[in-house]
């Protein structure tokens, strides 16, 4: 049986939703039973959800009420389109209950002028308990035996909020009792993703893009063959459509390769998703869901055998280079931990580490506690920080074999001035900092010498 995750794009209207039913009753058919789903939150529900959670703790009620209304208006309006009348008006009970409950939150909040991490999972998880709610009303009234699965009994998490971490033999428990019961039972269990709950019940999120974690966990928990990310393209390519025209597709992926390609800016997988299918060995396609016929882009243990001397590029624009130069002339020991122990404290991820006798240098993406890690830092090094940069990253297995690879990646840039150049431990992959302003034209060389 499979795991099928539909993205929001994917459920963004009835005619998406139709077309997962489509592709559910085809996967049915061919297995016999299941499968499971789970389901983003319809395309752009979750930012429009922080959205009006910012305006309440800042007591702009009116429009943070205003929000709940327009979200209201498209949920109602998907339920009439797809659930007969009957079943329409039990659907639209249930979301309007769910609703009634955050115009409560909004209105406190705006009462508090605070939005604590806690509530803000309250807040940021309505968009895929009402999703799943019409995805599973759907499927039942187009002959589907559909069963919604509450995501908050199904995934059990640590009280980390916005973005906490699954509790794995909690959660695989948790999952058999009701994922893998439903599918016992002959139905098809419709979970909304990215949402779970502490062991006290508090709701939680597993951080923007946890739907793909939660597919992996549902797969890895009920012991799938397969976990299925249904998309809006037509699997892994080359490079980022935005920079490159013409990319291709990648037919097939190791782990390894999926894990880097993620991790440095693909936007198509999620980077946790890669871990409960690795830890169970359960491949991961990646298909389009409006081209469901596609063979889309298959992700296992094994290496490629499609002898591509590279998998493909990735890319982060907008990254930030700190530069720490230790204030004694050599390198003191204990330095290193100092440095990432600042980074630590506030939870901040480095992308990219390059180091000398006396100075290390960094790259960060997320900028919300830089100033903060500049003065901790301070303490006891000479700082400085050069925004506006990007990262550029060349991704294969065959990395580790062929150092000529290696060369032939770095002698492409010949033209365009570099800040940072790395090659991690594992060794899969090249990667390169430059000038943001540079990225477009580095990566249609780089795209253009291992690709067309």
């Amino acid at each position: 049986m499979v795991v099928q995750k539909f993205g929001g794009t994917s459920v963004a209207d009835p005619e998406a939703i139709r077309r997962l039913i489509e592709i559910v009753r085809s996967a049915r058919a061919r297995d016999g039973r299941g499968p499971a789903v789970v389901v983003s939150a319809m395309s752009k529900v979750t930012d429009a959800l922080l959205g009006l959670a910012a305006a309440a703790g800042e007591s702009r009620l009116d429009e943070a009420l205003a929000g709940v209304e327009t979200l209201r208006a498209r949920h109602m309006a998907a339920a009439h389109a797809l659930a007969p009348a009957e079943a329409a008006g039990a659907l639209g009970s249930s979301i309007d209950a769910e609703l009634d409950g955050l115009a409560a939150v909004v209105r406190a909040l705006a009462v508090l002028r605070e939005v604590s991490p806690r509530t803000l999972d309250v807040v940021a998880a309505m968009g895929e308990l009402l999703s799943s709610r019409l995805v599973a009303a759907a499927l039942l009234h187009a002959g589907v035996p559909a069963e919604w699965v509450d995501a908050r009994k199904a995934i059990v998490t640590d009280a980390a909020h916005t973005s906490a971490r699954p509790l794995d033999a909690e959660t695989d428990a948790a999952l058999r009792a009701t994922v893998g019961a439903s599918i016992a039972a002959g139905r098809v269990p419709v979970v909304g993703g990215f949402v779970g709950a502490t062991r006290d019940g508090h709701t939680t999120t597993l951080g923007r893009g946890g739907s793909d974690y939660s597919a992996a966990l549902v797969g890895a928990g009920i012991d799938a063959r397969e976990i299925q990310i249904w998309t809006d393209v037509d699997g892994m390519l080359t490079a980022d459509p935005r920079v490159v025209d013409s990319p291709k597709l990648v037919p097939e992926l190791s782990f390894d390769e999926a894990a880097e390609l993620a991790y440095f800016g693909a936007k198509v997988l999620h980077p946790s998703t890669i871990v409960p299918a690795v830890e169970r060995n359960i491949p991961v396609r990646i298909l389009n869901s409006w081209k469901p016929d596609g063979t889309g882009t298959i992700i296992t243990a094994k290496a490629s055998a499609t002898g591509a001397l590279l998998a493909g590029l990735a890319c982060k624009p907008d990254v930030t280079v700190v530069d720490i130069t230790s204030s004694r002339m050599l390198m003191a020991f204990g330095f290193l931990r100092q440095v990432f122990e600042v980074f630590e404290r506030f939870r901040t991820a480095v992308d990219v580490v390059t180091t000398s006798e006396v100075s290390v240098s960094v790259t960060v993406d997320d900028r919300r506690n830089l100033v903060a890690i500049v003065e901790a830092l301070s303490g006891f090094a000479m700082v400085s920080i050069e925004p506006e940069m990007a990262l550029l990253c060349a991704v294969g297995d065959r990395l580790r074999s062929e150092p000529a690879i290696a060369a032939r990646v770095v002698g492409v840039f010949e033209e365009v001035p570099l800040r940072m150049i790395s090659q991690a431990a594992s060794r899969r992959n090249i990667t390169v900092i430059l000038r943001q302003a540079d990225l477009p034209h580095a990566m249609h060389r780089l795209h253009q010498e291992f690709f067309t």
